[in-house]
């Protein structure tokens, strides 16, 4: 009885094996266009320059808040 089932599950591997292997893929890769979210080059500076800026703003006034700098005409 064992080798039953056995037997049926090679043989379906097999099958299942040469079938796929007949199979071609329903679609071909394309080619990458280089954008970063849908953004060219230029546009993707511009965004790190205004986090660069707004990071460099709100350090500086963090600073002036805890007192760790004082402008020279205070």
């Amino acid at each position: 009885m064992l080798d039953d089932f056995r037997n049926t599950q090679e043989e379906e591997e097999y099958e299942e094996g040469t079938v796929q292997a007949n199979i071609q893929p329903e679609y071909e890769p394309q080619p990458t266009s280089g954008r970063f979210l849908g953004m060219t080059p230029f546009q993707r500076f511009i965004i790190i320059f205004l986090l660069f800026m707004l990071t460099c703003v709100l350090g500086s006034f963090c600073l002036l808040v805890t007192e760790k700098i004082i402008p020279p005409f205070f």
